[in-house]
């Protein structure tokens, strides 16, 4: 899979914090090894993202 252009062009949130999310959620699914990066072709920052636009991962906040 491809990042999903399309959808991030659709997004009618903040870009930049979905972007932000995408990464963050990459590394933490690099760090643990997920399998299903392995089943998306090592395609890890993809997968976060589609994660993110199919609400799989929701974005939170903490104050700080």
């Amino acid at each position: 899979m491809i990042f999903p252009l399309e959808q991030l062009v659709e997004y009618k949130n903040n870009i930049y914090e979905i972007t932000v999310a995408a990464s963050h959620r990459a590394y933490q699914m690099a760090k643990v090894e997920d399998p299903e990066i392995e089943a998306n072709n090592d395609k890890v920052v993809s997968l976060a993202a589609k994660q993110l636009f199919t609400n799989q991962v929701r974005i939170g906040y903490t104050e700080l």
